[in-house]
């Protein structure tokens, strides 16, 4: 299969924008979608991206470091999660106007591969970097600093992985592969996670204990585990190779060819659009879900730190087993079954974990579990949804959208959240009204699955004009 670039089209006569060279460019992507199905060993590496990777998920993101941030020895506990929540939303913030411009550079200069491992590169150094955070307050907002700037990061580098998925994948076997990826990343988290627990935070007493350099190691355990089980990823999985240097695009030209792929895409396929409003919508939700569950579990139901690390282990297990089962469901019954079916049980699960916090601890831990078995599932079928209407030559067009509206509204779910809990406080008169925040993540998922519910499922659309 070659991989020359196309020359760059004429315009039309008629003086219409007529096809644009930064997503013509990524034909390649589109053919192995549709006709040839990625070897085994390139799709194990592919997965071994997000089983490198999973630690800043897992371990940084929601399980442990992010429950040491906002832990009182940083200040009040009402001001650290807010900060929290603060510093989450403007990373999503941050995602969305840089998203668009990376995405399709990425697109345009065929160096996806490339950019993945130098964005994989720097989160594992952002991960090492906060070995300095102490567990002081005036280490909060550097903490947070570096936290939100790997999650910038991190959530880009996700965009690239996301585009490889089309050169190894076929319309038959995405949903199974997609799940495959998604659940090799929780697998991957539990082993990072319980190396983090058993070896460093447990011995020291809780993530606090001793300047808490438990939880600080576990910082450089993650970095040494990204930079070592991303390298198959980046040693299998290679570039084309270019027959001439793509041409460069500036900031506002990038945001003009935005414009005209909406316009294109409204033009076509109107139910693609609808998808992409509803999978913003509700994968903000799930993001939501594992950003904020484990700060919910300690502040709130008052789980100690090793029960926050075996909650933790539990969930992984079980959303890895969970999203490569449906995984397989999503090529048998179709990807829009899985979401709504995720999305109502996640609804159900969030509402029960809100009138049950003050029931003791045992209806988290069986509300939790469960909500975590249909996060995974819903995110992997959305991401294969959308892979079944990418249309031969436009790959990288569709997913640079996917992409740009996700991350565009990235930061409502921690906007929400962190309002729910002043709501909370107000409506209460009190402090620790951090269980409050789960109606705002509920409330994004409800509007998901209400936009999702008139979206024709993947085989019913038209075909986007190309």
């Amino acid at each position: 299969m070659t991989h020359d670039r196309i020359p760059e089209p004429a315009l039309p006569s008629d003086g219409s924008p007529g096809p644009q060279y930064p997503f013509e460019g990524a034909i390649e992507g589109a053919r192995a979608l549709a006709k040839r199905p990625g070897t085994r060993k390139e799709i194990v590496s592919w997965a071994f991206w997000d089983w490198g990777t999973q630690p800043f998920a897992t371990v940084i993101t929601t399980f442990v470091f992010a429950v040491y941030i906002t832990g009182t020895q940083f200040g009040p506990e009402n001001e650290v999660t807010q900060a929290h929540g603060l510093v989450t939303a403007l990373a999503g913030v941050a995602v969305a106007l840089l998203a668009p411009v990376l995405g399709q550079n990425s697109d345009r200069s065929g160096r996806t591969v490339r950019n993945l491992r130098n964005m994989t590169w720097v989160i594992a150094l952002m991960s090492g970097a906060l070995f300095f955070v102490r567990p002081e307050p005036e280490f909060l907002w550097i903490g947070l600093g570096i936290f939100g700037l790997g999650t910038v990061i991190d959530s880009i580098a996700g965009v690239n992985n996301n585009a490889i998925l089309d050169q190894i994948s076929t319309r038959e076997n995405v949903g199974r592969i997609s799940g495959f990826g998604w659940g090799m990343g929780y697998l991957g988290g539990i082993v990072v996670l319980l190396l983090c627990a058993l070896v460093f935070i447990l011995p020291a007493g809780d993530y606090w204990a001793n300047d808490g350099m438990g939880t600080r190691i576990s910082m450089v355990l993650c970095m040494v585990w990204i930079l070592v089980f991303t390298a198959p990823t980046f040693l299998n999985l290679k570039d084309p190779p270019l027959a001439a240097p793509p041409p460069k695009m500036g900031i506002v030209a990038s945001y003009r060819e935005l414009g005209r792929t909406i316009a294109r895409i409204w033009r076509t396929d109107r139910h693609t659009m609808y998808f992409l409003g509803a999978s913003a919508l509700f994968r903000d939700g799930l993001a939501g879900v594992f950003a904020f569950g484990a700060v919910i579990a300690a502040v709130t139901f008052e789980f100690t730190t090793t029960e926050v690390l075996m909650f933790g282990a539990a969930a992984n297990i079980l959303a890895g087993i969970s999203t490569m089962a449906f995984g397989t469901l999503d090529d048998r019954i179709g990807p829009k079954k899985v979401i709504l079916i995720s999305l109502a049980a996640l609804v159900v699960l969030g509402i029960g974990v809100f009138f049950l916090h003050d029931a003791g601890k045992l209806p988290f831990w069986i509300m939790g579990l469960l909500m975590t078995m249909f996060v995974g599932p819903a995110q992997s079928a959305s991401r294969s949804f959308l892979a079944r209407l990418v249309p031969e030559g436009r790959a990288g067009e569709v997913f640079g959208l996917y992409a740009t509206t996700g991350r565009v509204i990235s930061f409502i779910s921690p906007l929400m959240y962190t309002a729910f809990i002043g709501i909370g406080a107000a409506v209460t008169g009190q402090e620790g009204t951090q269980y409050w925040g789960i109606l705002g993540i509920v409330l994004v998922i409800i509007a998901g699955f209400l936009v999702m519910l008139p979206v024709k499922e993947a085989h019913h659309h038209n075909q986007i004009d190309a």
